[in-house]
């Protein structure tokens, strides 16, 4: 296992890099090993999949910051990959960020994102909104003011869905001179809409989610994107694999007849098996 620190410097080293990469969306200890054994560079923790995996809700801010730090924590333990957390709004006011901040760098994470979504969804429904750019400022501010280790990454994440991409070229010149490490923007639409993304971030990495369409790498490395965020799939799949196995059981399918589930020695690998076989061996024994 490689240490907190080496696997922060790691992220970093990604962030400058010529290659954008995709990291394995994971959510819980099996995945993130699984993550690490297939060779990727690094693994993300969406808000949206913690909610589910934690409490079985949909994404509607739920989710205490205590249970994802703890979730977060859990990944960060099995696997020596940087860890990328989508922290939401940081839970709160800005006063919540700086906290937030504090509990995901002990929890070992490598980098986080905290957007300025108005958020748990506010009385009366419609569209997302978008906190002012002055408290999307101060959040930024306060979640720089929450690490200690300067190797911590912090993302200012803006939605270019939720509004004009001329409002989203505002915010994200805002939290880049707010001293943020890293722009994360979701739902932008066009190589134009990320020229523009790319000129207000100035020289910062940029991190992109959700309809970015599939450009070209050398497209990619002239805008610094960075990090493509991938559609979180791996959970869904897990939980359609427990459903079908669950159905066949019900139905009576005896075990050896069922089709899907990982081997054995695919299950010993990944519990890292002989790891603890020879840990009995020399502290048990």
């Amino acid at each position: 296992m490689t240490s907190i620190a080496e696997r922060r410097r790691s992220f970093r080293k990604l962030l400058v890099g010529e290659a954008a990469i995709t990291p394995a969306s994971v959510y819980d200890a099996i995945s993130a090993r699984t993550a690490q054994d297939l060779g990727f560079e690094a693994m993300m923790l969406a808000g949206s999949v913690a909610s589910m995996a934690v409490l079985g809700a949909p994404d509607l801010i739920v989710l205490t910051l205590t249970e994802f730090a703890d979730l977060a924590r859990r990944i960060t333990r099995a696997a020596s990959l940087p860890l990328l957390v989508d922290a939401d709004h940081g839970y709160g006011t800005a006063l919540n960020v700086k906290r937030t901040v504090e509990e995901l760098e002990t929890a070992g994470v490598a980098a986080l994102s905290i957007e300025d979504t108005e958020l748990p969804p506010p009385f009366g429904g419609g569209p997302a909104r978008l906190i002012p750019i002055a408290e999307g400022v101060g959040k930024m501010k306060a979640a720089l003011a929450g690490k200690s280790d300067p190797n911590l990454v912090v993302a200012g994440r803006t939605s270019a869905n939720a509004t004009t991409i001329g409002d989203i070229a505002n915010r994200v010149k805002a939290y880049a001179d707010a001293g943020v490490d890293a722009v994360f923007v979701v739902g932008t639409k066009s190589l134009d809409e990320l020229d523009i993304v790319s000129n207000a971030a100035g020289t910062l990495p940029l991190i992109i989610g959700g309809g970015s369409g599939n450009y070209p790498a050398a497209e990619l490395a002239a805008r610094r994107i960075k990090v493509l965020v991938p559609a979180h799939l791996p959970f869904a799949a897990a939980v359609e694999a427990a459903r079908a196995t669950m159905a066949e059981q019900r139905r009576g399918t005896p075990g050896a007849e069922i089709k899907g589930p990982a081997s054995a020695e695919t299950m010993k690998t990944l519990t890292r098996d002989a790891d603890y076989r020879r840990w009995m061996k020399d502290f048990l024994s």
